[in-house]
């Protein structure tokens, strides 16, 4: 069976074994040969490999000793050992040494080496996926102690501020402080619920089951605008929306909920009401392999030292009527998630442009 994902670095000093190898295995595996360890230790330099094949007998070292050398530094390849010679020492060596995980004696049998090339990249694999899995638990981990920490002081702090308002408006009499006090708490509460609407949006993108449907822009624009034009900010905002789908794209239609959620409550948010014609401008060009998504307004804008920060949890641009803190992080976990780049562009007092290039699922590479 066929797979160039296998890489195989093969070293043995005589010539024709290196290419009865290749001729044999070309076709099923990524293979790069040579005859000298010297050499093969400069390949090592410029590529990666998953397996290496080591003839014990040769020259300048023996394959046990190339692999005692390198392992520390390419501790990634499985190494395979070739010997052609029956020696219980060199075999003691080579698992001690060089952590062989099998031996394959000359003259070798086809369909013995292509087990073990299966079995070894099994091995090879596995490790792969468990480094992988153990940095993202390490990340996973440090981000919930930040949340936890984070979380606790911004879910206390607007309830801490209702409280203290009420108990001012216990002790006044005028109606119209007390309106001003109701409009504080009406301030904190909305504060308090659109954290907790990010801390489930981050919920469901961490833990949620992705479910790939086909997207129609036009309703899933439509639907996150219908929860949005009742705020207060909205107020005499001009909201233009260009939507150019052609096609079937499919995407999961949660996590897209969430990016155009968070980035146009954003731009909203932060616009800037000293100018007389404050806008946003959403634009969508879809095709079934790539969206293109831009987000733009003139706003309050995003200073320059900020920009490559504003995707970090908690991380706080400290602009006015600043965020949770949560909602960008959200957004850049979710664009990753679907393959996608994000991009902004942004001037202090002008405004600010996102972009976003998300393929379809169907065509994301394997």
């Amino acid at each position: 069976m066929s797979n160039k994902s296998i890489s195989i670095l093969y070293i043995d000093d005589e010539e024709h074994n290196l290419h009865s190898f290749k001729a044999s295995f070309r076709k099923q595996y990524d293979i790069t040969i040579t005859p000298s360890v010297v050499e093969a230790e400069q390949i090592l330099e410029t590529k990666d490999f998953c397996i290496i094949l080591a003839d014990q007998r040769m020259p300048i070292m023996t394959g046990v000793q190339f692999f005692e050398k390198i392992r520390t530094r390419y501790p990634k390849p499985i190494r395979i050992l070739i010997t052609g010679h029956t020696d219980i020492g060199a075999a003691i060596d080579a698992i001690n040494k060089g952590e062989v995980f099998r031996f394959i004696d000359k003259p070798w049998d086809y369909k013995y080496v292509e087990n073990a090339i299966t079995h070894a990249y099994d091995i090879y694999k596995t490790r792969e996926d468990l480094k992988q899995r153990n940095m993202e638990l390490q990340k996973a981990n440090e981000e919930l102690d930040k949340f936890v920490y984070s979380a606790s002081h911004d879910l206390r702090a607007p309830l801490m501020s209702v409280l203290g308002i009420v108990n001012l408006a216990l002790i006044e009499d005028d109606v119209k402080s007390q309106n001003e006090y109701l409009e504080l708490i009406r301030q904190s509460v909305k504060k308090l619920d659109t954290f907790i609407i990010n801390i489930i949006d981050y919920y469901k993108n961490a833990r949620g089951v992705p479910v790939v449907t086909s997207i129609s822009f036009e309703e899933l624009i439509t639907e996150v605008l219908a929860t949005i034009k009742y705020l207060p900010e909205y107020g005499n905002l001009h909201f233009t929306t260009e939507i150019d789908q052609s096609g079937v794209f499919m995407s999961d239609v949660m996590k897209l909920r969430i990016i155009f959620n968070n980035l146009i409550n954003n731009a909203i948010k932060f616009q800037d009401p000293a100018k007389p014609q404050p806008f946003v401008r959403l634009s969508v060009k879809c095709t079934t392999s790539h969206a293109k998504i831009v987000i733009e307004d003139n706003g309050f804008g995003i200073k320059e030292a900020d920009q490559d920060k504003i995707f970090k949890m908690f991380y706080r641009a400290g602009a006015t009527n600043s965020g949770s803190g949560i909602g960008l992080y959200i957004v850049h976990e979710a664009i990753s998630k679907l393959g996608g780049e994000i991009h902004v562009q942004s001037q202090p007092g002008q405004g600010s442009r996102f972009e976003i290039n998300i393929p379809s699922i169907q065509n994301k590479p394997s």
